[in-house]
């Protein structure tokens, strides 16, 4: 299962679910995978939380005797693996499991996933928005809101406006992104009255805080809200200096929000909002605080560009883009075209002096706007394979890739390719855990290994960024996609489900992609998989994962099976099994850089 994030709390596809095991790890060892106890719930763990409407019960027991659950027989594995799924109630749900004389008792809690909605002249707890202090431009919609009973009336107190909120009576509620995983994710009305209004202000400062006021059945309750409101003066506005290695730039201020494309390190761009520790910057997107510094000096952002530099050599084409300051930018990948925005900048340009040679088919540039600059390539190819984009002083150098040159010889059709594997998880980090205890991170380990020793076969020059049972971070992992520039990046995982998900009837194999330049390869390997390994097709994902979003190669995350299905997790962890995917991966890799230097020379 793929890691967005930090620990134990497994998160599946970058988002926060709590349906990952934590398991004593005295119960973990590589011999789990065959040596199961003879009845063991692996999940969900003894008073369980859970928003879901049902869960499923995961764990094993001798094929020796049935097992029922509330007095239930239960499907097994030939194996003796089980994991149905039960409908909860709101409240307390009580489990008894047994099998031959043993007894497992289990309480799973369902939560309600609504705010409580107060019954008397009360605005519901953890409701008012802005629920922190922000700051906008004059002239600039503020929005305030909050949640009560129907029927009630509430406005709200601010800077000598009183601004009625009203119901909003067609409020939809989006489900969580992972509600993909289980065929869930179509917006529901939502039960609650969320009471909403906004308005605009001309006065410069800060404005203080917002009261809530609100009435109902002639009683009246006054909050204050969370957060303060600041109006920016437009003349005066703070210019901040990009100082992560790559700013974390998003189309709004939270991490629920959608990425854009990394700031290099010195982007210099003026401060046009704030959310909390969020920044609204001039080009549109957000950043945290913590990644800039701001320069009191400076009194604009916005930069002048000239003349154009390509350069070459064997493997990549620079091209150099000196300026007077370094600014915001954006890159965009669509098939053999590549466009790359500068923001805050005017072109004073006349002349550029171009190196087509291997990459490059035509070249254009546009002022689009009187401060947006567009640069297009089109390329020899509709395979792209990674960039590079960083500041060095005022110069943005922008770097394409060249293709491998592949230098088949003999039964080594894959000489002089070098190819990163990433066994997913480690250490403490066990990943998902099959029914058994067994952990992910021990078979991705096994098959990586595996697939390592294959590739070597076929002439490729194999990194693995672990070679044992050991934790290496996100950064550590993508750090070494950067530094080693392989031709392709393949992250291994084996997979899981949120609650609510059907853990017994649920299997195959899925693929995840993050830039168009890992697209091709993401459904290649995919289909692939399904038809030569003859195994169940859960589908092809664009996904923003750790490792799916390094830029620098075509990067994928393969997903080979689901941990949790009780019948395919007897498959992932057979060692004949294993290397024959090794070996049926292999020759997908194979036959698909064979594609590409097929491609490559029909293209020419």
């Amino acid at each position: 299962m793929m890691l967005k994030e930090q620990a134990m709390t497994k998160s599946l596809l970058g988002f926060t679910i709590s349906t990952l095991i934590l398991l004593d790890c005295s119960l973990i060892g590589s011999s789990m995978a065959n040596n199961k106890p003879s009845f063991f719930l692996v999940y969900p763990p003894n008073n369980h939380q859970t928003t879901s409407d049902k869960i499923f019960l995961i764990g094993t027991a001798s094929p020796a005797g049935d097992v029922t659950i509330n007095g239930q027989r239960i499907q097994q594995s030939t194996q003796g693996h089980f994991a149905p799924t039960f409908p909860l109630t709101m409240g307390a749900n009580k489990f008894t499991l047994r099998h031959n004389n043993k007894t497992i008792n289990l309480t799973v809690t369902r939560l309600s996933s609504t705010p409580v909605i107060p019954q008397g002249a009360a605005l519901a707890n953890n409701s008012l928005t802005p629920n922190q202090a922000i700051a906008i431009l004059p002239n600039k919609l503020v929005c305030f809101g909050a949640i009560a009973a129907p029927n009630a009336q509430v406005s709200v107190s601010l800077a000598n406006q009183t601004i009625p909120l009203l119901p909003q009576n067609n409020s939809v509620e989006l489900p969580p992104n992972s509600a993909i995983l289980t065929d869930s994710n179509n917006p529901i009305s939502s039960p609650i009255t969320q009471y909403q209004g906004c308005t605009t202000f001309t006065t410069v400062g800060n404005l203080g805080t917002p009261i809530f006021q609100l009435n109902l059945n002639q009683k009246t309750a006054n909050q204050k809200g969370m957060g303060t409101v600041e109006i920016l003066n437009p003349n005066q506005l703070t210019i901040i200096e990009v100082i992560a290695d790559e700013g974390v730039a998003r189309t709004g201020p939270s991490t629920d929000y959608s990425r854009l494309t990394p700031l290099p390190k010195g982007t210099i761009a003026s401060v046009i909002g704030q959310t909390g520790e969020w920044l609204q910057l001039d080009y549109g997107g957000w950043i945290k605080q913590k990644e800039t510094k701001v320069l009191p000096n400076l009194t604009s952002p916005n930069g002048l560009i000239r003349s154009v530099k390509f350069k070459k050599n064997d493997e990549e084409t620079q091209v150099i883009f000196p300026l007077t300051l370094p600014v915001p930018v954006t890159v965009t990948q669509e098939n053999n075209k590549l466009i790359l925005t500068l923001y805050n900048t005017t072109a004073q340009t006349d002349t550029i002096r171009l190196e087509y040679e291997p990459m490059i088919k035509s070249f254009s540039w546009e002022q689009v706007s009187p401060d947006k600059i567009e640069y297009r390539f089109d390329l020899t190819s509709t395979q792209q394979w990674g960039y590079d984009l960083k500041y060095e002083g005022t110069n943005l150098i922008f770097t394409l890739r060249h293709p491998p040159q592949i230098k088949p010889n003999g039964d080594q059709p894959l000489n002089n390719i070098k190819i990163l594997l990433d066994p997913g998880h480690g250490g403490d980090e066990l990943g998902s855990v099959g029914p058994n205890g067994y952990p992910e991170k021990s078979v991705n380990l096994t098959v990586s290994q595996l697939l390592k020793q294959e590739l070597i076969k076929r002439g490729a020059t194999v990194y693995l960024t672990r070679e044992t049972d050991q934790a290496v971070s996100l950064e550590q992992r993508v750090a070494m996609i950067d530094r080693l520039k392989p031709a392709i990046a393949l992250s291994i995982h084996y997979n899981a489900l949120p609650d609510g998900g059907d853990a017994m009837n649920t299997s195959g194999i899925s693929t995840f992609w993050y830039h168009p330049q890992a697209e091709n390869l993401s459904k290649f390997l995919h289909d692939y998989l399904v038809k030569n390994a003859n195994r169940p097709n859960y589908g092809v994902f664009w996904n923003n994962l750790a490792l799916t979003r390094p830029h620098t190669t075509p990067a994928v995350l393969l997903e080979l099976g689901f941990m949790i299905n009780p019948t395919e997790f007897e498959w992932i962890t057979n060692s004949q099994q294993q290397t024959i995917l090794a070996q049926t991966l292999a020759d997908g890799i194979t036959e698909w850089f064979k594609q590409q230097a097929t491609s490559s020379i029909l293209d020419k």
